[in-house]
């Protein structure tokens, strides 16, 4: 233990029950760095639960008093789900300067813009210079690279002064391949019980596993009560086996409510089987996280931008059907087999609220799965773009998009992290292998320029230029003005539970029609193809409400969006639908002959 100048001291530990040892440090104030030296080895390591690792996983931990904090957010109350827009943002990347706090600056923007709760992409700190952060290693210590712990803290501060929510995401699936010392401290931090993707499964349900649980409950604790987080996304949560009496992930939810208080959180898992257990109630035999990751949605998305379903996209048509199942169901996917699997996937999700799924054509993974990191808006036509963009907004899911997505913006996001020679060798070959899942990423002329996540050049390439917001201003306009139509209309807003219902129209076209009671209805009118005259138009659901008519109140070919205008879709020429683009109707009052003075 170092404190200033001077002999390190050396404190001896007691051990205590369940394989804990303790001592007490009285000269060890904050910004004092200490180690652990183990009975087996001379060797020194870092504190398993360390607060900050100033020079990395491999360097000493230092200690920090998070009390000392002062916070401002004493009148917010955290968030729920209904109404969210999120927001997910890799804090290296987001900015320039790749930090805290430059990434505070910006969320006064972002508040203006429409979002609502940003999502961070996992802290837990790594090794090397640039990582995504999934192969965190020290849980309790936000990543050096960032910032100081408190720079973290003044991000949340000022995110719920401008009305913002903060959840992070964090990995509980297993531990990074390098700076991960759990097994010098104990073996029983993991299990080979169970085969996990990415490394060692943790034991979170076998021989010694109490204190196991305990680290992983205390950890989403202590982000939620020293940190004033709003909430976690978990990640990949069907690589966390548990076959306790309790779940781990149940244990958790209950851990993070209590320690909100007074505030409301929410939890996100990921979870590609797409088992809606995790969103059940406690006494359905539930752990009752707030929502999933639709993946789904995005799938078909892809397919409809791109026009190609290779490797994970294969059991996806981008149709029609597609869209107006996943507005109304969540999942596409509820127990029906899946070819690319071989095997049935997901569970019933028929009587899910909405906002349960959250929606997305762009995050971290689906971008980097594409050969140069490209984004959904350079996929395909931009006016399918425009109309995809306001199927996401206006849907009835929990629309999340991924940073600078909103305007557009042009820098890719790759795969990247910094890891000494060996490993990086190992995950360039493993990366370059498992885009090769889709054929046309699988020819070998295509593998040699996929670019090398360990080159500095890749993480540096993916960092968001802001004054694309004034470059691409048309279509930011068009992104903000839908967030705003989406908090602001209560139609839209309500999110109710079979409040929406669709129809075919056509091969590419489909209309949404949401109920809303006193507040009228709305009409989505979605397509994906080339101008479209429906006549006859035998669709029950495209009449308007009793003694009212239709007419436009948002359209993606707005000339302030770049588009070429929108001629009112219902006239008496029958239906008539613009190709590559979305419109929505609300209802007036029909104007009788002889009123207003006619």
């Amino acid at each position: 233990m170092e404190n200033g100048p001077g002999s390190p001291a050396t404190i001896t530990l007691a051990a205590e029950a369940d394989g804990y040892f303790s001592g007490v440090a009285p000269k060890a104030a904050p910004g004092t760095v200490y180690r652990f030296e183990l009975d087996q080895d001379s060797s020194r390591y870092p504190d398993p639960a360390s607060r900050f690792q100033p020079d990395g996983p491999h360097g000493p931990s230092r200690v920090v008093d998070g009390s000392k904090f002062e916070w401002t957010d004493n009148a917010w109350q955290g968030v729920k789900l209904e109404g969210q827009i999120l927001y997910e943002i890799h804090i290296g990347t987001f900015t320039k300067d790749g930090n805290w706090k430059a990434a505070e600056e910006q969320l006064e923007e972002l508040a203006a813009a429409g979002i609502t709760c940003v999502e961070i992409m996992p802290v837990a700190d790594f090794p090397g210079r640039f990582g995504w952060g999934y192969d965190g290693v020290n849980l309790f210590a936000p990543s050096w690279l960032y910032g100081e712990p408190d720079d973290f803290r003044a991000f949340i501060d000022e995110a719920h002064s401008v009305g913002i929510g903060v959840i992070l995401d964090v990995v509980y699936n297993h531990f990074g391949p390098d700076g991960n010392y759990l097994k010098c401290f104990a073996e029983d931090y993991f299990t080979d019980k169970y085969v996990n993707d990415w490394g060692d499964a943790i034991n979170f349900d076998g021989r010694n596993c109490g204190p196991v649980r305990e680290y992983f409950v205390a950890n989403a604790q202590y982000w939620i009560e020293e940190f004033h987080l709003d909430g976690l996304r978990l990640d990949a949560t069907q690589q966390i086996f548990d076959d306790s009496p309790e779940h781990i992930l149940k244990e958790i939810t209950k851990r993070i409510r209590t320690a909100a208080g007074g505030r409301s959180v929410i939890q996100i898992a990921e979870n590609e089987p797409q088992d809606t257990k995790l969103v059940r109630a406690f006494e359905k035999g539930g752990y009752e996280i707030d929502a999933l990751w639709n993946d789904d949605f995005h799938h078909s998305a892809i397919v409809t931008l791109t026009g190609r379903n290779e490797a994970y996209y294969s059991d996806y048509l981008g149709s029609p059907q597609e869209y107006i199942s996943c507005a109304k169901y969540g999942y596409l996917y509820q127990g029906q087999w899946y070819q690319w699997q071989e095997q049935r996937r997901g569970t019933a999700s028929l009587d899910l609220k909405p906002c349960t799924f959250v929606t997305f054509i762009q995050n971290h993974d689906q971008v980097a799965n594409t050969l140069r990191g490209e984004r959904a808006d350079r996929l395909g036509a931009v006016g399918k773009f425009k109309a995809m963009t306001t199927l996401l907004l206006l849907g009835p899911g929990t629309p999340m998009l991924f940073m600078g997505q909103e305007f557009a913006a042009s820098t890719p996001f790759l795969y990247f992290c910094d890891h000494r020679a060996d490993l990086s060798k190992q995950v360039r070959e493993g990366r370059a292998q498992f885009l090769g899942q889709f054929r046309s990423l699988a020819l070998s002329e295509v593998q040699s320029v996929i670019p090398d996540p360990g080159n500095p050049s890749t993480f540096h390439a993916c960092k968001l230029d802001f004054t694309e917001r004034q470059k691409n201003e048309p279509l930011y306009d068009m992104h903000k003005d839908l967030m705003k139509l989406r908090r602001g209309d209560p139609v839209f807003r309500a999110q109710r539970i079979h409040g929406v219902d669709g129809a075919v129209l056509g091969a590419e076209t489909f209309l949404l029609r949401y109920f809303g009671d006193e507040h009228g209805d709305r009409l989505l009118l979605v397509n994906f193809g080339r101008d479209l005259h429906l006549d006859p138009a035998p669709e029950p659901l495209l009449a308007p409400p009793h003694d009212r008519l239709w007419r436009i109140l948002w359209s993606s070919e707005d000339p302030q969006y770049g588009g070429n205008g929108t001629f009112p879709p219902d006239s008496d020429d029958n239906w008539r639908l613009p190709g590559y683009a979305a419109v929505v109707l609300t209802s007036e009052p029909e104007t009788k002959k002889g009123e207003n003075g006619e």
